[in-house]
């Protein structure tokens, strides 16, 4: 798995490693708890794809510079607090197997924590007047917010259409990748309309990428991802959303009073995954992954040839063909 990874990262390999050093030092802070946490943080980091969207992205617009650099602090140092406060929000203990800030160091702890990391990547992009990389990340700081509490608000109901499915998503995931890419054609100085392009490159992977993350949830890989946790988490996902646009109004009732009062039990949530079976949820959920994928390609390919391109090709094969 990260030998392919450092395949497609080779073109900005360098660049990510700097970038590693001056993440870091943008963390520094003379609070004694707050430099612990943010250690912590900083230890705890995933794949890093993120900054690897923003300097491929760069690469194929154009040349990567200071401001690249400025707009992949700020893009990791947003996401990370938004994933501190999702922590609290969600009162949850672990995140990639490592305990979450608010488990170690209590709530009150981790909202401040989060809101530190914000106004440092706001503070970031004002000291560099980097008002475009600035405008750009707001945007998607507003979409994410958005995004969650429309989910919060039509998952009571259980009755979320596929439009409205795909409003949350674009919304809470894709709003992120795309912000990704616009920055990073946006700190390179590329027009307007490039710009435009590359954060609709970045919104149809990052639907395609939610798309599959659905998928996991039924089990149709081997895959990291407990079975059915959407499903006990009351998440409608596209499959399901499918397969009750499909069902009588008696069987609709039935499968949505499950999810409602009965997710809990292995047996109920084992039921729910074999109605989307039957219905032929995971193949419609499928072709609406590979659409969007092609899609993105498509956008790409309009983007001149070259390493950097490539990278982000293979990146974006990697993200949506992942089995975990």
């Amino acid at each position: 798995m990260s030998s392919s990874l450092d395949k497609i990262k080779a073109p900005v390999a360098r660049e990510m490693d700097e970038f590693e050093h001056k993440f870091r030092a943008s963390m520094k802070t003379r609070v004694l708890l707050l430099d612990k946490i943010m250690n912590y943080i900083v230890k705890r980091k995933g794949k890093q794809m993120r900054p690897m969207f923003v300097f491929l992205s760069a690469g194929t617009c154009g040349t990567i510079n200071e401001s690249t650099f400025r707009g992949a602090s700020l893009i990791e140092l947003v996401h990370t607090a938004s994933l501190v406060h999702d922590d609290v929000v969600d009162n949850s203990n672990y995140r990639r197997g490592f305990f979450s800030v608010n488990a170690l160091w209590k709530n009150k702890i981790a909202v401040l924590v989060g809101d530190f990391l914000l106004t440092r990547g706001l503070f970031l992009a004002l000291e560099h007047k980097d008002y475009d990389l600035l405008s750009i990340c707001t945007d998607a700081v507003k979409e994410m917010s958005e995004g969650e509490l429309m989910q919060m608000e039509k998952a009571r109901r259980l009755d979320i259409t596929e439009d409205i499915y795909y409003e949350i998503i674009r919304q809470k995931t894709a709003s992120l990748i795309a912000s990704c890419c616009s920055i990073g054609a946006s700190s390179v100085g590329s027009s307007k309309e490039q710009v435009e392009k590359m954060k609709l490159f970045g919104q149809k992977v990052g639907m395609a990428f939610q798309i599959k993350d659905d998928l996991f949830d039924f089990g149709d890989e081997e895959i990291g991802k407990p079975l059915g946790i959407d499903i006990k988490e009351k998440k409608m996902t596209l499959p399901l959303i499918y397969a009750l646009s499909k069902a009588s109004w008696l069987e609709k009732r039935r499968i949505i009073g499950i999810v409602k009062n009965e997710s809990e039990k292995p047996k109920k949530v084992q039921e729910v995954i074999s109605f989307v079976k039957n219905s032929g949820g995971i193949e419609y959920a499928k072709k609406a992954m590979d659409r969007y994928y092609q899609e993105a390609l498509s956008l790409l390919s309009e983007f001149p040839e070259s390493v950097y391109r490539n990278s982000l090709r293979e990146l974006v094969q990697f993200t949506i063909e992942r089995r975990n």
